[in-house]
């Protein structure tokens, strides 16, 4: 059975830096207070009407098969993990494949929000065991900025958030012990309301009103406090899981990725693992909450960083809106 290894990867984020101060002047809010209780300095925001989730993801996508030193041929299949595609129908990674050139070449699209690369490289990784594809291309790419309310009643929600892709190229490899060890997914539907976006959706008589716009419905919802107590919990739980599955313990992690949620979170989960705070890769600071593209575009930067080397034990780990959450466990 063949084993699926990552040969590459590549980030593209937008040019428009977004820093707490600029927010300042959109709402009542202050660096200090962002910076206390998110970690963020800034983050990016796309050119509105240029820069799309597939678009961006077509950036980070050629830059991950240069890196594998592959090109868009060698593609098999696709799959994209966004919440913000540029149209309610067809999927962003179909329209990612038109512009690769990938014309007839299978693309899925999958909304697991947060958690979404880290399902993405489980689908991509039983695909390539299975022996349907040798080659897969996956990406995360949101545009989170145009969703948001920029005003003082919904900056609780709008300081986190920023705009960007990372993808990876996955082979098919023979080398055992490499790759993607395993993975674990897990979600729990009763409490999807404490983080979701209401409208627009199927539920109703209609799927846009003046009315949705007029209750900011169509706005973010989070509730803070409840996220963050779930999510220091699921975190180190879905760590442990791939290292019982594969006999390894804590300490031989090299790096631990998180998705990118929240610098307490990230704090709060490397203190519960009691593991070195060099062990765990944070870049939120630049960037905020990418949603799915937070972890790719992580992990492109601590490979660039020489953060991870061959032969790294890499765990990638994320929580987020279903509630959904999981992680995986690579060997670069």
């Amino acid at each position: 059975m063949p084993n699926a290894k990552i040969a590459g990867m590549g980030k593209y984020v937008p040019e428009r830096i977004i820093t707490n101060h600029d927010l300042e002047t959109m709402m009542d809010t202050s660096d200090a207070w962002i910076r206390e209780r998110t970690g963020i300095h800034e983050r990016r925001w796309v050119e509105p009407g240029r820069e799309t989730a597939a678009t961006m993801g077509v950036a980070a996508a050629r830059n991950a098969l240069k890196q594998a030193g592959m090109n868009e041929q060698d593609v098999d299949f696709i799959i994209f993990a966004t919440l913000s595609p540029e149209y309610t129908f067809p999927g962003s990674g179909c329209l990612l494949g038109d512009e690769l050139g990938l014309n007839g070449v299978g693309a899925l699209d999958i909304r697991t929000q947060c958690t979404g690369f880290v399902y993405a490289l489980s689908i991509a990784d039983q695909f390539i065991k299975s022996g349907m594809y040798k080659t897969i291309l996956v990406v995360g790419g949101e545009v989170q900025s145009t969703a948001l309310n920029v005003s003082t009643e919904g900056r609780d929600v709008a300081v986190i958030f920023g705009d960007g892709a990372g993808a990876t190229v996955l082979t098919a490899t023979e080398e055992e012990g490499r790759g993607i060890l395993t993975s674990n997914l897990h979600a729990d539907g009763k409490y999807a309301r404490q983080l979701y976006c209401e409208d627009p959706g199927s539920r109703g008589d209609k799927r846009v009103s003046h009315e949705m716009i007029d209750n900011g419905t169509i706005y973010p919802y989070m509730n803070g406090r409840y996220v963050f107590k779930h999510a220091v919990t699921r975190f180190p739980e879905a760590i442990m899981e791939t290292l019982a599955a594969t006999g390894y313990t804590k300490d031989d992690i090299d790096l631990i990725v998180p998705h990118q949620a929240n610098k307490r979170i990230t704090e709060a989960v490397q203190q519960r693992l009691d593991v070195p705070s060099e062990k765990v890769f944070s870049n939120i600071h630049k960037y905020g909450n990418t949603t799915a593209a937070s972890i790719p575009i992580a992990l492109t930067e601590a490979l660039e960083e020489g953060r991870i080397k061959a032969g790294d034990l890499v765990c990638t780990v994320a929580f987020g809106s279903g509630f959904t959450w999981g992680a995986n466990l690579i060997r670069f």
